[in-house]
C-alpha cells in the first residue's frame, strides 16, 4: 500500500494498521471504527487481492478495534485550578455551544457519514492518529454543528477536558483585545495549555498574516504536545490564502470533506425539524420539498420555520398547495435545469482537490488534467447544450477537446473502479 498511495493518505489511514498476530483469521488492528469502515469501502479491491475474496464478495479479512494511548506530552501542563471546566488557566470566557449541534441531533447520510465517525472519535479520545482534523464543505452542510457536537461530546466525558470552542473572527477579536490590554502572555497560556481546540471558519484568517503568524505558533505548541486540534474551513487546505507553514500543517492530518445530502438525507432533515418544531411532515410532502430545495441544511431549517408559523398562524394542513403558495420563492424546478457549469466546476474541484481556475487553465499536470476531464465529462452528462458552448466555458477549449475528454473517461469508468467510484460521488453531491 506503500507504493500505491501518496505519502499524506498512507500516513492517514495504513501507517497505524497492525497485523494481529495471535489470530488464526487475518485481522487488522485499527484505532477506530471509522478507519476500518473507510478501508473497506476506498480499499475494497486491493484488500481482496491480498487476503482474498469471501463468497459475498469481501476482503476475506476481519477488523479489530484496539485501545490506542496517545502519547502524553514531554512537559506537563500548568496544574488545573479547581472549578475550571473550560479550560486549564482560567481566562474569563465561557465555551459557548449551541445546545441543538449535538450528534444525536445530526442526521447522518452518505455525504457525511465518515465525518461524523471522524468527529466522534476525537471527542472520545480515539481519534488522536488524525491530529489535526480539518473539515471542509460549503455552507450550511453541519461543519459547525459537528464542532459543537465534539464540545459537548468532550463536557460528558467522566474526566476533566481543558476544551475551548471559538470562531475565527472571536480569536482574532481576542487576539486585538489583549493586544490593546498589553495582556497578550494570558491569552498565549490559556489557548497553549488546552487539551482540545475548536476552531471554526479558518479561511477568515486569509489576507491577515500577523494573525496567521500567532494562530500558527499555538497550532504548532499544542501539536508538538499531542493535544487534538479541529478545524472547519469552506476549501480545502490548499485552496486557502494562508502561508506554506500553516497549509502543510492542516495537511498532515486528516483532511475530510463534508458534502451536500441526498434526497434521502434532506427528508430526514426535514422531517427531523419539524417534529423538533412540533409538527409532522408526511413523507410525501417531505421529498416533495427536498426534491426543490437543495442549497444547504440552513435553508431547510428556515423552510420548516416557516411552515411552521403557517401551520400554527393558519391553522393550515401541509399539502403541495399550501407548500407552494407559503415557499413559492423558496422552491426552485427539479434538479436537471438547476445544474450549471460552475455547479460542475466547484463540486469537481473540491472533489479532486484542485482550484476552479485550474479546471479552466492550461495547466497539464497530471491531477489537474484528469480533474478537467472528469468536469467535461460531467458536463456532457448534465447539461443540456452544445458541445460547443459547454467546451468554451473551460476557458474556451473546443468541442472536440471536450468529446475526446468524455470519451477518455467513458472508457476508463469501466476499467478502473476506485475512478468510478468517484465520479459516481462526485456526479452525486452535483445533483443532490
Amino acid at each position: 500500500m506503500r507504493k500505491k498511495c501518496n505519502p499524506v493518505e498512507y500516513r492517514n489511514w495504513w501507517s497505524p494498521v497492525e497485523i494481529d498476530p495471535e489470530k488464526e483469521v487475518p485481522t487488522l488492528l485499527v484505532p477506530n471504527v471509522f478507519v476500518s469502515e473507510y478501508l473497506l469501502h476506498h480499499y475494497r479491491e486491493e484488500l481482496g487481492q491480498h487476503f482474498g475474496i469471501t463468497r459475498k464478495g469481501k476482503p476475506a479479512i476481519s477488523f479489530s478495534v484496539r485501545e490506542r494511548v496517545c502519547p502524553k506530552p514531554k512537559s506537563s501542563p500548568p496544574p488545573r485550578r479547581s472549578g475550571s471546566s473550560v479550560g486549564p488557566v482560567p481566562f474569563g470566557q465561557e465555551v459557548m455551544l449551541n445546545k441543538g449541534y449535538t450528534f444525536d441531533n445530526f442526521i447522518e447520510g452518505p455525504s457525511n457519514r465518515f465525518i461524523k465517525s471522524a468527529c466522534i472519535g476525537v471527542a472520545s479520545g480515539s481519534g488522536c492518529s488524525y491530529n489535526p482534523l480539518l473539515i471542509h464543505g460549503g455552507v450550511g452542510l453541519g461543519k459547525t454543528h459537528l464542532l459543537h457536537g465534539i464540545g459537548h461530546a468532550l463536557r460528558e466525558r467522566p474526566e476533566r477536558i481543558g476544551f475551548q470552542c471559538i470562531t475565527t473572527e472571536g480569536f482574532i477579536n481576542q487576539l486585538i483585545s489583549h493586544l490593546r490590554e498589553k495582556s497578550i502572555d494570558k491569552m498565549k497560556r490559556y489557548f497553549r495549555n488546552l487539551d482540545v481546540l475548536l476552531v471554526d471558519d479558518i479561511q477568515f484568517l486569509e489576507n491577515r498574516p500577523n494573525f496567521e503568524d500567532e494562530f500558527c505558533n499555538t497550532f504548532e505548541t499544542l501539536i508538538n504536545q499531542n493535544k487534538q486540534i479541529v478545524i472547519t474551513s469552506d476549501k480545502p487546505p490548499g485552496q486557502l490564502k494562508l502561508s506554506e507553514r500553516m497549509v502543510a500543517r492542516m495537511e498532515c492530518g486528516l483532511v475530510a470533506h463534508i458534502g451536500m445530502p441526498d434526497l434521502e438525507t434532506r427528508v430526514a432533515i426535514l422531517q427531523h425539524k419539524a417534529e423538533q418544531r412540533g409538527f409532522t411532515l408526511s413523507q410525501k410532502v417531505a421529498f416533495y420539498i427536498a426534491d426543490h430545495l437543495f442549497n444547504n441544511v440552513r435553508q431547510m431549517e428556515g423552510v420548516i420555520n416557516r411552515l411552521g408559523a403557517q401551520r400554527s398562524l393558519m391553522d393550515r394542513e401541509m399539502t403541495e398547495g399550501v407548500i407552494d403558495d407559503a415557499l413559492g420563492d423558496l422552491l426552485r424546478p427539479g434538479n436537471r435545469s438547476r445544474i450549471s457549469i460552475d455547479r460542475i466546476l466547484t463540486t469537481v474541484a473540491l472533489a479532486f482537490d484542485v482550484s476552479e481556475q485550474d479546471l479552466c487553465g492550461p495547466k497539464r499536470a497530471r491531477k489537474i488534467l484528469t480533474a478537467r476531464q472528469i468536469a467535461m465529462y460531467l458536463a456532457k452528462e448534465l447539461l443540456n447544450e452544445s458541445l460547443s458552448k459547454t467546451a468554451s466555458a473551460f476557458g474556451g477549449k473546443t468541442h472536440s477537446t471536450l468529446l475526446h475528454a468524455w470519451k477518455k473517461i467513458s472508457l476508463a469508468l469501466k476499467n478502473d473502479d476506485k475512478l468510478r467510484r468517484r465520479v459516481q460521488k462526485t456526479r452525486q453531491n452535483i445533483e443532490a
